[in-house]
């Protein structure tokens, strides 16, 4: 098709044909497929199935969980595993036998326990208690024990001590490494041992009734972090339950012949098994489970109930003489379009989270999911449900009961019959007034809508409340969205009742005092001889808390009253005399040295530092990372900085915002490039803010509701994009081009058309995250948080903030009130000269 622009003719309106043939093509193409539907339902009833039965079993077959909770949460690419690798290859573990601080590079298999004592006890007066668990540590079977670090918590100091001398402790943690060198066999051993080392504890725990005593081992965070999907299975069944009651419910009337219960029913159930269809593809693909793919059945069917809904209401507005396949094409073409664009800002968006970009391989393997999900669901909406629509529609055309499947009988012989069968079995036809065409408006939601809400939230009095709602709401959000904090601390992953979270809470309360032990690596030759390098070491390790060999060296010197100015003699000193003493021995593992000749060489070395923090613990560790990384590139002193929990927290806060501003950033160029080929450019406007206010306002109250910025809060932010078009979308377009007189009118035909699937869709959403509250995980409190506050904010902007501003903003209704004006005034001229020319028939006009 071509067209030929007229000079002078203005832009506006070849927009706007554009717009209108884009609009037509959309239509026609969803009309036909609505026609093709319902001419094999058969056809599109069987081929999803099909789909079904066989990915799902599949998936049943290859069904595997996530072993690597690293690889899973950790950013994928962060200088974090550059200094890991680094420091293994300088210092590797098997050169390590007796040493506390030898096993920063990996964290490797470990137990650990902390003893607390009774309130006001101390714990160093329980030293038989804490010596019998040591023991039974170390008889423990195929027990391969590296080394042993002790620590105190809860310390109180000695009152005018100049040497900090202990008076009592509340705490003390002993930690227990294995070797096991990477072989598979001592790996299995290890495996082996800890779960032998955490049965033991309980045993002892049992024991010793004065103590207690909890315990870590490394497998213990992946062991809780799966233990969120077992808990939470029968609370999934309980809320699809939930869901299909809510939606066969909504989906009810009193007239027996329009009530479409089973069809709430049956959609529910067609997004289930497009889940399952994507599920089966997901381990078909190698794909490995893990708990944060926990979300993504509340996801899907949160997008595809609207779908359901929608359909619903579409086929309500189509008119009762036609046939029913020109009433399904007809359904098809009213809503498939919209539901058409929406899905398809799912998949951009949730592409997007699992581009290349994503740097946490969780978000990215719950958005690859997620885009096979919304594919699927599309996918099977329009076939399998509108396969269901079809037979229904069947039904009732041939006047058969929604529910019974048995013709409904005449009114004639319902009137004969008791009131309870008539209930029954009345198929609306006496409610129905003469003056209504629409049996439909009999729908409770819609009968609700048009008769009481509408009215309500329209009134002048109520619009000033409105705004000083939304004043409010506005101001709570941007609080929010000031505060807030990363989630780099895994325990929010973890069930809130695990033995993990315990011990997490036990060591941030006693042993907050001071940072990991931070292993700084020099991986150059240096001179540390020369007395301004010595000064450089120093001021890098001010402030810190140092078990440094240079140091040690250093005063070894002082007091030997040795001089080592020169290469020669601070080398020959080294190994001659301090390295041989029994005291520093365990020095040995931290120098790397060369030979060249008769010549040695430090080529690397290792200190250790240990910073003072607070309470918050993790943001402090965090800061001092990034004031050392730059440290190492404008000193002299070429030197790496890193403990294993580096790799969790390095970037983290970048990388979990990342997806979400790639999400944001392309929902927003989407509907900028589409601004003028959509239906309207002003409803493009309206959906732009709107989104972003309940974007913001999710952000802002989801931090205000102590929920940090995770994987899963990032994840359910992704979402709420998504979920806020799909509801703002329909009801603003419908605004836009109502043609009633006044902006009140065109709101209230947008609610009444659009406002019964959006309630529905949304009450079904929120009642199906209910039982999420009751599963004791961090993960789904987390998720229960975020997704009600979108469902929450969705419905606030649908039914309260977007009524009321509408009717004060543009666009403006007026071109459409003067045409209906130079229409009637057309009209009545026609009239009267019908009336002058036949003046034997005035009372027929």
């Amino acid at each position: 098709m071509c067209f030929l622009r007229r000079p002078g003719a203005p832009a506006s309106i070849w927009w706007r044909m554009l717009r209108q043939v884009l609009r037509r093509g959309l239509q026609s193409f969803c009309h036909r497929l609505g026609l093709c539907v319902s001419r094999h339902p058969v056809f599109f009833l069987t081929v999803p199935a099909v789909l079904t039965i066989t990915f799902g079993l599949s998936a049943l077959n290859r069904f595997q969980p996530e072993g690597d909770l690293e690889r899973l949460v950790a950013p994928s690419h962060s200088l974090a595993k550059i200094e890991r690798s680094l420091a293994s290859s300088l210092f590797p573990l098997d050169q390590s036998k007796s040493q506390l601080y030898s096993d920063l590079h990996t964290p490797g298999r470990y137990g650990r326990v902390i003893l607390l004592s009774p309130p006001g006890d101390n714990i160093l007066l329980q030293a038989e208690g804490i010596l019998q668990t040591h023991r039974a540590v170390l008889e423990m079977k195929d027990g391969r024990n590296s080394f042993i670090g002790h620590q105190l918590g809860g310390v109180v100091e000695v009152p005018n001590s100049k040497d900090q001398r202990v008076k009592s402790a509340r705490a003390i943690q002993i930690t227990y490494y294995l070797q096991t060198y990477g072989s598979a066999t001592q790996d299995l051993i290890g495996e082996k041992w800890e779960n032998e080392f955490c049965k033991l504890m309980r045993k002892l725990q049992e024991e010793h009734q004065d103590l207690q005593l909890y315990s870590l081992a490394s497998f213990s965070l992946w062991r809780d972090f799966h233990k969120t999907s077992i808990l939470a299975r029968s609370k999934v069944l309980v809320s699809l339950v939930l869901i299909l009651t809510t939606a066969t419910l909504s989906s009810s009337m009193k007239d027996c012949l329009r009530s479409k219960p089973f069809l709430g029913l049956l959609g529910v159930l067609t997004v289930c098994i497009s889940i399952i269809t994507a599920a089966g593809i997901f381990f078909i693909t190698d794909g490995k489970y893990n708990s944060t793919l926990l979300g993504i059945p509340f996801f899907a069917m949160g997008h595809g109930t609207k779908g359901v809904f929608e359909l619903l209401s579409g086929w309500r507005r189509t008119k009762e003489n036609l046939p029913f396949k020109d009433r399904i094409a007809d359904a098809y073409s009213d809503v498939m379009v919209t539901y058409t664009m929406t899905s398809s800002l799912y998949f951009i968006t949730f592409g997007m989270g699992a581009s290349p970009f994503t740097n946490i391989e969780a978000v990215k393997v719950f958005c690859q999911n997620m885009c096979v999900s919304i594919l699927l669901n599309y996918f099977y909406i329009f076939s399998f449900f509108g396969s269901c629509l079809v037979f229904a529609g069947q039904l009732e055309q041939n006047r058969y009961h929604s529910i019974f499947c048995c013709k409904i009988p005449s009114a004639e012989y319902l009137d004969r019959k008791p009131v309870w069968f008539q209930t029954v079995m009345s198929d609306g036809h006496q409610q129905t007034s003469h003056h209504e065409t629409n049996p439909y408006q009999h729908h409770f939601i819609q009968h609700f809508l048009r008769e009481h809400y509408n009215e309500w939230i329209t009134n002048i009095y109520v619009k000033p409340f409105v705004v000083i709602l939304y004043l409010i709401y506005a101001s709570f959000s941007f609080m929010g969205c000031l505060q807030i904090s990363d989630g780099a601390n895994i325990i929010n992953l973890l069930a809130s009742d695990s033995p993990s979270v315990s011990y997490a809470m036990v060591q941030q309360k006693y042993f907050s005092n001071y940072s990991p032990v931070i292993g700084f690596y020099v991986y150059e030759p240096l001179e540390y001889w020369n007395s301004s390098v010595q000064e450089d070491l120093r001021r890098l390790c001010s402030g810190f808390t140092a078990v440094s060999w240079v140091e040690q060296y250093y005063q070894f010197l002082k007091v030997s009253n040795i001089s080592a100015n020169n290469k020669s003699d601070f080398i020959s000193v080294l190994q001659s005399a301090f390295l041989k003493k029994p005291e520093f021995q365990h020095f040995r593992n931290d120098i790397i040295f060369s030979k060249a000749g008769d010549e040695s060489n430090i080529i690397a070395s290792r200190l250790y530092l240990v910073a003072r923090t607070s309470r918050d613990k993790q943001k402090e560790v965090i800061e001092v990372l990034e004031k050392l990384r730059p440290l190492s590139l404008s000193k002299s002193i070429r030197f790496i900085v890193f403990n294993p929990s580096f790799v969790f927290m390095d970037h983290y806060s970048l990388s979990v915002t990342v997806p979400v501003l790639i999400a944001g950033f392309g929902v927003l160029l989407v509907l900028i490039l589409t601004f003028f080929l959509v239906i309207h450019p002003l409803g493009n406007f309206w959906l732009i803010l709107s989104v972003t206010s309940i974007e913001l306002g999710v952000l802002g109250l989801m931090t205000l509701w102590n929920v940090d910025m995770d994987c899963i809060s990032i994840l359910c932010l992704i979402y709420t994009l998504n979920f806020a078009i799909d509801h703002c979308a329909p009801l603003l377009y419908t605004f836009v081009l109502a043609t009633e007189h006044t902006r009140t009118q065109c709101i209230k035909s947008s609610l009444q058309e659009h406002g019964t699937a959006i309630l529905q869709n949304i009450t079904s959403f929120l009642i199906g995250l209910v039982p999420l509250l009751f599963v004791p995980s961090n993960l789904t409190f987390t998720l229960f948080k975020c997704l009600l506050l979108t469902g929450g904010c969705t419905l606030l902007h649908c039914f309260v903030i977007l009524p009321v501003f509408l009717t004060f903003f543009p666009p403006s209704k007026k071109h459409h009130k003067k045409k209906k004006r130079a229409k009637r005034k057309e009209r009545e001229e026609i009239e009267c000269i019908e009336i002058q020319e036949n003046p034997d028939h005035v009372t027929t006009v």
